[in-house]
C-alpha cells in the first residue's frame, strides 16, 4: 500500500519530458532548442481569462498558406522558409478577438501542427505538447546566436510580471 502511495506522489511532482530534455526559450511566445517547437507562453491571453477558441488558419494570404508545406529529404528541402516577423497562424477566439502568431525565429517550417485544426482546446489544454503551433528547423550556423536573442524562463516571467505591474498602477 505504501508503494501505490509513494509512486503517486512521484507522478505528481515528476517534470514533463518537455521539462526534462528541453530548455524553454522565449521571445514574446516561444520556446525552443535547435528544432524549435513554438507554442504560446503561459502569459500569452488565449492562455488567461478561461478563453475558447473559435478557430484557427494556417491560411496567411491568398497565396500562402502554411498547411501547403511539404518537407523532403534529410536536408528538409521544399519547407517554407520563415523569417522571425512571419505570420504562422491566426486563432479567433469565440470573442471574436484574433491573435496572429509570429515564428519568432528565422528558419525552415518543418511542420505545422494540423491536430489544433481539429480539436482547438488542445492548444489550451496542452499548449506545450500536443497544442504546439509549428516546428522550425533554424540554419546550423545560425541556431547558436537564436537563444541570444531569447529569454529564459525566469527572465520572461520577471518582464511579464514587471508588466502587470505597471499596467495595474493607476497613471
Amino acid at each position: 500500500m505504501m508503494d501505490c502511495l509513494e509512486q503517486k506522489d512521484t507522478e505528481a511532482t515528476a517534470p514533463s519530458v518537455i521539462d526534462r530534455y528541453y530548455t524553454r526559450w522565449y521571445r514574446a511566445d516561444m520556446k525552443g532548442n535547435p528544432l524549435c517547437v513554438i507554442t504560446l507562453a503561459e502569459t500569452h491571453p488565449i492562455l488567461q481569462d478561461g478563453r475558447s477558441i473559435k478557430s484557427i488558419n494556417y491560411q496567411i494570404s491568398d497565396g500562402c498558406s502554411r498547411l501547403n508545406n511539404k518537407v523532403s529529404g534529410k536536408s528538409k528541402r521544399g519547407g517554407q522558409f520563415v523569417t522571425d516577423f512571419a505570420p504562422l497562424c491566426r486563432i479567433t477566439c469565440t470573442d471574436e478577438t484574433e491573435y496572429t502568431i509570429y515564428s519568432c525565429i528565422r528558419g525552415r517550417l518543418l511542420e505545422v501542427n494540423e491536430s489544433i485544426l481539429k480539436t482547438p482546446s488542445l492548444l489550451l489544454k496542452k499548449p506545450f505538447t500536443d497544442g504546439y503551433i509549428a516546428v522550425i528547423l533554424p540554419k546550423f550556423e545560425e541556431s547558436k546566436t537564436i537563444t541570444e536573442n531569447l529569454l529564459s524562463r525566469e527572465e520572461f516571467e520577471s518582464i511579464v510580471s514587471k508588466r502587470s505591474v505597471a499596467e495595474s498602477q493607476p497613471s
